[in-house]
Protein backbone atom coordinates (compact mmCIF):
# COMPACT_ATOMS: atom_id res chain seq x y z
CA UNK A 1 0.00 0.00 0.00
CA UNK A 2 1.23 3.48 -0.90
CA UNK A 3 1.50 6.06 1.86
CA UNK A 4 -1.55 8.30 1.68
CA UNK A 5 -0.27 11.39 3.45
CA UNK A 6 -0.19 15.06 2.59
CA UNK A 7 1.25 18.24 4.06
CA UNK A 8 -0.13 21.61 2.93
CA UNK A 9 0.82 25.03 4.28
CA UNK A 10 -1.22 27.99 3.04
CA UNK A 11 -0.05 31.46 4.01
CA UNK A 12 -1.72 34.71 2.98
CA UNK A 13 -1.91 38.22 4.44
CA UNK A 14 -5.16 37.10 6.12
CA UNK A 15 -4.34 33.65 7.52
CA UNK A 16 -1.80 30.90 7.92
CA UNK A 17 -3.06 27.32 7.84
CA UNK A 18 -1.02 24.13 8.19
CA UNK A 19 -2.62 20.75 7.53
CA UNK A 20 -1.06 17.30 7.77
CA UNK A 21 -3.28 14.34 6.93
CA UNK A 22 -2.80 10.57 6.87
CA UNK A 23 -5.77 8.70 5.43
CA UNK A 24 -4.51 5.43 6.91
CA UNK A 25 -3.52 6.74 10.33
CA UNK A 26 -4.12 5.49 13.83
CA UNK A 27 -6.52 8.11 15.18
CA UNK A 28 -4.21 11.00 16.06
CA UNK A 29 -6.10 14.28 15.86
CA UNK A 30 -4.94 17.80 16.76
CA UNK A 31 -6.98 20.79 15.61
CA UNK A 32 -6.49 24.44 16.62
CA UNK A 33 -8.27 27.21 14.74
CA UNK A 34 -9.23 29.53 17.59
CA UNK A 35 -12.92 28.85 16.89
CA UNK A 36 -14.26 26.18 19.25
CA UNK A 37 -17.17 25.01 17.09
CA UNK A 38 -15.04 24.83 13.94
CA UNK A 39 -12.49 22.75 15.88
CA UNK A 40 -15.30 20.48 17.05
CA UNK A 41 -16.63 19.94 13.51
CA UNK A 42 -13.20 19.19 12.05
CA UNK A 43 -12.32 16.84 14.92
CA UNK A 44 -15.63 15.00 14.43
CA UNK A 45 -14.98 14.74 10.69
CA UNK A 46 -11.49 13.33 11.22
CA UNK A 47 -12.66 10.88 13.87
CA UNK A 48 -15.45 9.43 11.75
CA UNK A 49 -13.36 9.46 8.56
CA UNK A 50 -10.76 7.46 10.55
CA UNK A 51 -7.81 9.59 9.44
CA UNK A 52 -4.97 11.25 11.30
CA UNK A 53 -5.12 15.03 11.18
CA UNK A 54 -2.98 17.90 12.40
CA UNK A 55 -4.48 21.31 11.63
CA UNK A 56 -3.26 24.66 12.91
CA UNK A 57 -4.95 27.81 11.63
CA UNK A 58 -4.09 31.37 12.62
CA UNK A 59 -5.91 34.55 11.71
CA UNK A 60 -3.72 37.50 10.75
CA UNK A 61 -6.58 39.96 10.32
CA UNK A 62 -9.07 38.84 12.99
CA UNK A 63 -11.80 38.10 10.42
CA UNK A 64 -13.56 34.79 11.07
CA UNK A 65 -14.78 34.42 7.47
CA UNK A 66 -11.22 34.40 6.14
CA UNK A 67 -10.09 31.90 8.78
CA UNK A 68 -13.01 29.53 8.12
CA UNK A 69 -12.64 29.74 4.33
CA UNK A 70 -8.87 29.23 4.31
CA UNK A 71 -9.12 26.36 6.78
CA UNK A 72 -11.58 24.59 4.46
CA UNK A 73 -9.44 25.33 1.37
CA UNK A 74 -6.29 23.93 2.98
CA UNK A 75 -8.00 20.91 4.53
CA UNK A 76 -9.67 20.05 1.22
CA UNK A 77 -6.39 20.42 -0.69
CA UNK A 78 -4.56 18.14 1.76
CA UNK A 79 -7.25 15.45 1.63
CA UNK A 80 -7.22 15.66 -2.19
CA UNK A 81 -3.42 15.28 -2.33
CA UNK A 82 -3.47 12.36 0.10
CA UNK A 83 -5.51 10.33 -2.41
CA UNK A 84 -2.69 10.47 -4.97
CA UNK A 85 -3.86 9.13 -8.35
CA UNK A 86 -6.87 7.50 -6.61
CA UNK A 87 -5.96 4.03 -7.86
CA UNK A 88 -7.47 1.14 -5.93
CA UNK A 89 -10.07 3.15 -4.00
CA UNK A 90 -13.77 2.33 -3.74
CA UNK A 91 -14.54 5.77 -5.26
CA UNK A 92 -18.19 6.03 -4.17
CA UNK A 93 -19.50 6.48 -0.65
CA UNK A 94 -22.88 7.10 0.94
CA UNK A 95 -23.89 7.59 4.56
CA UNK A 96 -27.00 8.50 6.50
CA UNK A 97 -26.19 9.78 9.99
CA UNK A 98 -28.64 10.75 12.72
CA UNK A 99 -27.93 13.13 15.57
CA UNK A 100 -30.86 13.07 17.94
CA UNK A 101 -33.81 14.55 15.98
CA UNK A 102 -31.71 15.48 12.93
CA UNK A 103 -30.80 13.27 9.99
CA UNK A 104 -28.24 14.04 7.28
CA UNK A 105 -27.18 12.13 4.17
CA UNK A 106 -24.01 12.39 2.13
CA UNK A 107 -23.20 10.86 -1.25
CA UNK A 108 -19.71 11.20 -2.69
CA UNK A 109 -17.92 10.36 -5.91
CA UNK A 110 -14.15 10.87 -5.63
CA UNK A 111 -13.86 11.47 -9.36
CA UNK A 112 -11.74 14.55 -10.09
CA UNK A 113 -14.68 16.72 -11.12
CA UNK A 114 -15.94 19.43 -8.82
CA UNK A 115 -19.61 19.51 -8.06
CA UNK A 116 -21.38 20.18 -4.82
CA UNK A 117 -25.01 20.19 -3.80
CA UNK A 118 -25.21 21.14 -0.14
CA UNK A 119 -28.40 21.76 1.84
CA UNK A 120 -27.80 22.24 5.56
CA UNK A 121 -31.30 23.59 6.39
CA UNK A 122 -29.96 26.01 8.98
CA UNK A 123 -32.58 28.38 10.38
CA UNK A 124 -30.65 30.55 12.83
CA UNK A 125 -28.24 33.25 11.65
CA UNK A 126 -25.55 32.04 14.04
CA UNK A 127 -24.61 28.67 15.54
CA UNK A 128 -22.07 28.58 18.37
CA UNK A 129 -20.74 32.04 17.41
CA UNK A 130 -20.23 31.18 13.72
CA UNK A 131 -22.54 32.71 11.12
CA UNK A 132 -24.80 30.48 9.06
CA UNK A 133 -23.25 31.73 5.82
CA UNK A 134 -19.74 30.92 7.07
CA UNK A 135 -20.76 27.36 7.99
CA UNK A 136 -22.32 26.90 4.56
CA UNK A 137 -19.21 28.41 2.95
CA UNK A 138 -16.97 26.02 4.91
CA UNK A 139 -18.76 23.02 3.36
CA UNK A 140 -18.59 24.49 -0.16
CA UNK A 141 -14.92 25.49 0.09
CA UNK A 142 -14.05 22.04 1.43
CA UNK A 143 -15.89 20.33 -1.44
CA UNK A 144 -14.33 22.54 -4.11
CA UNK A 145 -10.81 21.88 -2.89
CA UNK A 146 -11.38 18.14 -2.44
CA UNK A 147 -11.96 18.06 -6.20
CA UNK A 148 -14.90 15.64 -5.90
CA UNK A 149 -18.62 15.35 -6.54
CA UNK A 150 -20.35 15.86 -3.18
CA UNK A 151 -24.01 15.88 -2.18
CA UNK A 152 -24.82 16.61 1.47
CA UNK A 153 -28.36 17.14 2.67
CA UNK A 154 -29.95 17.57 6.07
CA UNK A 155 -33.25 15.75 5.67
CA UNK A 156 -34.90 17.11 8.81
CA UNK A 157 -34.23 18.34 12.31
CA UNK A 158 -35.00 21.14 14.75
CA UNK A 159 -31.65 21.93 16.38
CA UNK A 160 -29.21 23.70 14.04
CA UNK A 161 -26.17 22.46 15.98
CA UNK A 162 -27.39 18.88 15.49
CA UNK A 163 -28.01 19.49 11.79
CA UNK A 164 -24.47 20.71 11.14
CA UNK A 165 -22.95 17.92 13.20
CA UNK A 166 -24.96 15.19 11.49
CA UNK A 167 -23.97 16.68 8.10
CA UNK A 168 -20.22 16.68 8.82
CA UNK A 169 -20.40 13.15 10.24
CA UNK A 170 -22.37 11.88 7.24
CA UNK A 171 -19.71 13.39 4.98
CA UNK A 172 -16.95 11.77 7.06
CA UNK A 173 -18.48 8.28 6.99
CA UNK A 174 -19.14 8.53 3.23
CA UNK A 175 -15.54 9.73 2.73
CA UNK A 176 -14.17 6.82 4.75
CA UNK A 177 -15.98 4.37 2.46
CA UNK A 178 -15.17 6.15 -0.80
CA UNK A 179 -11.47 6.67 0.05
CA UNK A 180 -11.10 3.11 1.35
CA UNK A 181 -9.21 0.46 -0.53
CA UNK A 182 -11.14 -1.94 -2.75
CA UNK A 183 -9.32 -5.29 -2.86
CA UNK A 184 -10.96 -6.14 -6.21
CA UNK A 185 -10.11 -2.81 -7.84
CA UNK A 186 -6.99 -2.86 -9.96
CA UNK A 187 -5.87 0.62 -10.94
CA UNK A 188 -8.09 3.64 -11.44
CA UNK A 189 -11.79 2.97 -10.69
CA UNK A 190 -13.09 4.39 -13.97
CA UNK A 191 -13.87 3.02 -17.42
CA UNK A 192 -11.82 5.97 -18.77
CA UNK A 193 -8.69 4.72 -17.04
CA UNK A 194 -8.28 8.18 -15.49
CA UNK A 195 -10.10 10.23 -12.91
Amino acid sequence: MKSRKAHVNRKTKETEVLVEVDLDGTGKISVKTGLAFLDHLIISMSKHAMMDLKLIAKSMDGIDHHLIEDTAITLGAAMDQSLGDRAGIVRFGHASVPMDESLAEASLDLVKRQYQQIELSIKRNQIEEISREDLEHFFRSLAQNLNICMHVSVKYGENDHHKIESAIKAFAVAWRTAAGYDSKQKGIPSTKGAM
